[in-house]
């Protein structure tokens, strides 16, 4: 039997093979799995940002009605088996050993093996198969019509979140060819949830229901009311509810609930008992790291993953309303290939100084290349060899009273995130 380490290697060792358009390979292992995807049901999630939150909360409030779930995102935040999650709890290391060993041989038979995305989609179907699970809440890799989750078939529901520009190489320059290829999740007969707000996408999914004779519900955005926001988490009412909380510091986050809410309600309709109080009590008790998460107090430390201009657009907003006019220190990676001159030029004034950081991803900016683009977007930045040298400069910068923010990349959460733990313990013990 392999090790934890060694499935871990060889899940990666196929890295090699990229991201490769078509789901041939995603439908011919699973066809030698004996196709658990058809015996499962699903909320399928794709759209730019929110993907994570709102699945994590739709799954949240599914298992306070008493379903058992399952939960597939993407990246990991802490470590692999995160992305792999039954009831909750990520896969555990002797599971996610034991179906890989059951895929491999038949994944080693095939011609043309799958990627490695497509990889670990077959191992969470698979997993999820094994756990007799009622529903899985599947968020999309990247895109929807070609993305490897796209080979269920028709949901309970398909869910399009905030819509913004990112991986446009991949998807295309505009709204609409991204919009479009996000559609492709839209199948015959199926309901939708679209967040809303951005025109050239909501045609482009009108236009997929008409098509495929799916119907489609656009959140109405304008009947969330936050009342109250904190480091603890938003109130806000919506539309016949009142006074629901989610345990997010991020003011975006009941935006992303009310996506959350309308999509558990045509659940409901469908025959899922899902009461008013699970819906409540299930968003109360979301947990999703790395989303405007305070994982640290004396100093303040908060953890974001927006990683393109519309989610930063967010993040900023955020740091703006918690802390007003104080601009905390800010600890930043990304990925070379973000839009990172449209990320800087909405966070490069809210930040008192940057700490540059090069996340631990083939794809990541050099931290000396991120700095010198800070510098030119007139914000005080400094280069930093490692995550924990960047984190401890920036917590001492900021001091006790003071703030500091992680953003720019998901990839580098777990880092971070360790790297503050171990440095809030060092004070301690001065």
């Amino acid at each position: 039997m392999m090790t934890y380490d060694e499935t871990i290697d060889w899940i990666y060792s196929i890295f090699w093979r990229g991201t490769k358009r078509g789901l041939s390979r995603t439908y011919e292992l699973l066809d030698k799995l004996g196709n658990p995807q058809k015996k499962l049901k699903f909320v399928h999630v794709t759209g730019t940002n929110g993907k994570g939150s709102t699945c994590a909360m739709i799954e949240s409030v599914l298992r306070h009605a008493g379903y058992k779930t399952g939960l597939y995102t993407s990246p990991y935040i802490n470590r692999f088996n995160d992305r792999i999650r039954v009831n909750g709890r990520e896969i555990p290391d002797d599971e996610l050993v034991r179906v890989t060993e059951y895929v491999r041989p038949y994944a080693e038979s095939m011609e043309n093996m799958c990627s490695e995305f497509e990889m670990i989609t077959c191992l969470g179907m698979e997993y999820f198969y094994e756990q007799n699970c009622d529903i899985v809440v599947l968020e999309v890799g990247m895109g929807g019509e070609l993305d490897s989750t796209n080979v269920i078939d028709v949901p309970e529901c398909a869910v399009m979140t905030a819509m913004g520009m990112d991986h446009t190489k991949e998807l295309g320059s505009t709204m609409s060819a991204i919009a479009r290829t996000k559609a492709g999740i839209i199948k015959a007969g199926g309901d939708v949830v679209s967040y809303g707000g951005v025109p050239d996408a909501e045609a482009e999914f009108a236009a997929r229901c008409r098509e495929v004779g799916a119907s489609l519900h656009t959140v109405d955005q304008d009947a969330v009311t936050v009342t109250h926001t904190g480091l603890e988490g938003c109130r806000f009412d919506y539309k016949g509810w009142k006074d629901l909380f989610v345990p997010f510091a991020g003011t975006y986050q009941p935006h992303n609930a009310a996506v959350a809410i309308d999509t558990l309600e045509i659940l409901r309709k469908k025959g899922w008992k899902i009461s008013d109080e699970d819906i409540r009590a299930g968003l109360a008790g979301t947990d999703w790291p790395g989303r405007f998460e305070v994982i640290n107090r004396n100093p303040t430390v908060i953890l974001d993953g927006g990683h393109n201009p519309h989610g930063i657009k967010a993040t900023a907003k955020s740091i703006t309303e918690q802390f007003g006019g104080e601009k905390p220190v800010i600890v930043m990676g990304v990925m070379a290939d973000k839009d990172v001159d449209g990320i800087l030029d909405i966070v490069a004034p809210l930040g008192r100084k940057f700490y540059a950081v090069r996340p631990d991803f083939h794809r990541s900016m050099e931290a000396a290349d991120l700095a010198e683009k800070i510098r030119a977007h007139g914000a005080e930045a400094e280069a930093c060899a490692t995550i924990p040298e960047g984190v401890q400069k920036a917590m001492a910068d900021a001091g006790p009273d003071g703030a500091v923010v992680a953003l720019g990349s998901l990839y580098m959460s777990g880092d971070v995130r360790a790297a503050v733990y171990a440095e809030a313990d060092r004070l301690k013990k001065e």
